[in-house]
């Protein structure tokens, strides 16, 4: 295989590309001379193999309903097995358009309006928009920041608890924090779900995005997982795909799995077919050759990025162990949040992510994507230590 050119810069702009287009609507920073650190997708092509699967389809040129899903499900449960070994059964997978769908329906699927949702705080910020929209409370859990790195507290969590909640929607590896959760704290997870009697959504999107020195555990594998666990598992984040929309909710018990299947149905849910090629052709040994390279290339990006910032007092990111994105700390500026933000936006001319829309504990964060040729995170570094010089 030909290593991919993660240097190469492509132009991104009036590509209706979301992360550029809207983030001078979004963030007040022009597309003209700014960067965009903010939405997690990254400036980077897919494996050629994807590319061939699209221009395959294109020069046939009918796009009619797919069928025969037996080389989509087998590049998934090959995938799982090679990687994280994990032996998924092929007709345990469901199809959504998407992870926060696939969320959006476990919520839809596994309890009712007025019921409660546990997540552990700060998490990824479309879960509560969707969470909200169904009807349905949130009980934000706080994670404790112990030396720099995010843990959790049970007792706390236990004493939260009323009896309301139905489900807990985990973010493994954590987004935004960045942790990879160790099989121990795993177990603590699913031990805390049995005690009150919570059903499990756990989104494991950035499964491959783990960074040397770390290993990935799916829920699926910590015993006792099977009877109350939906796996939620994509390969947009992976390969740089999310405009496809595809992802899937992997569900081993079968109670569970007739509810979802249900709601799938009453929702008239069918696949998305450019989608399940792009899978197919994605989840392949070309595929897992780019991936490893890729996350040499994040690791690389990181340490620049991580001394870069280490450099302004009072400011620190969060180790990273899995995902492509730096959760960056300023509460020891004496700053206020929105005092920083002004001059990551207008002096640095950065579009990042806001901490407080991860909900509690993420106040005093921004989270910026490291998913860019190293010119541009060498350019935010330098940026950076210019907005805040009169901190050094």
């Amino acid at each position: 295989m030909t290593l991919p050119d993660f240097d190469q810069i492509i132009e991104r702009r009036g590509t209706h590309s979301a992360k550029w287009d809207k983030m001078e609507l979004v963030s007040g920073v022009s597309p003209d001379d700014g960067l965009p650190m903010w939405v997690a997708d990254m400036d980077f092509r897919p494996p050629q193999s994807v590319i061939d699967s699209v221009r395959a389809q294109a020069d046939h040129g009918i796009f009619g309903y797919f069928g025969d899903d037996s080389d989509y499900l087998g590049a998934i449960t090959w995938w799982m097995q090679a990687r994280h070994g994990w032996t998924v059964d092929p007709e345990h997978i469901f199809s959504t358009h998407g992870l926060v769908n696939g969320t959006a329906m476990c919520v839809e699927a596994f309890s009712d309006p007025g019921d409660a949702v546990v997540m552990f705080t700060p998490i990824y910020h479309a879960f509560f928009r969707v969470i909200h929209a169904a009807g349905r409370e949130i009980v934000e859990c706080p994670m404790t920041l112990d030396q720099g790195r995010y843990t959790l507290d049970f007792a706390a969590y236990d004493a939260q608890m009323s009896g309301r909640e139905k489900l807990l929607v985990l973010c493994s590896p954590h987004n935004p924090g960045g942790r990879v959760w160790s099989r121990e704290e795993l177990g603590d997870i699913l031990d805390f779900a049995r005690r009150h009697d919570l059903i499990v959504v756990s989104d494991e999107i950035h499964h491959d995005l783990v960074l040397p020195g770390h290993t990935h555990t799916p829920m699926a594998l910590i015993p006792g997982a099977e009877e109350r666990v939906a796996m939620m598992t994509a390969s947009t984040k992976t390969f740089n795909l999310a405009g496809m929309h595809t992802g899937n909710v992997i569900i081993a018990d079968p109670e569970l799995r007739r509810r979802f299947e249900a709601k799938m149905m009453a929702l008239g849910i069918s696949p998305n077919g450019f989608g399940k090629h792009m899978v197919t052709a994605a989840y392949s040994r070309e595929g897992a050759d780019w991936v490893d390279a890729l996350m040499s290339y994040i690791d690389g990006n990181r340490r620049i990025f991580d001394d870069g910032i280490a450099a302004i007092p009072g400011v620190s990111s969060m180790p990273l162990e899995g995902t492509y994105l730096a959760w960056v700390d300023f509460a020891n500026t004496g700053m206020s949040p929105a005092e920083v933000a002004r001059r990551i936006s207008q002096d640095a001319r950065i579009a990042v992510n806001a901490g407080d829309s991860f909900g509690a504990g993420g106040t005093s964060f921004q989270r910026f994507n490291l998913a860019t040729p190293r010119a541009r995170i060498v350019e935010a570094v330098e940026r950076m230590q210019s907005a805040f010089a009169d901190l050094q």
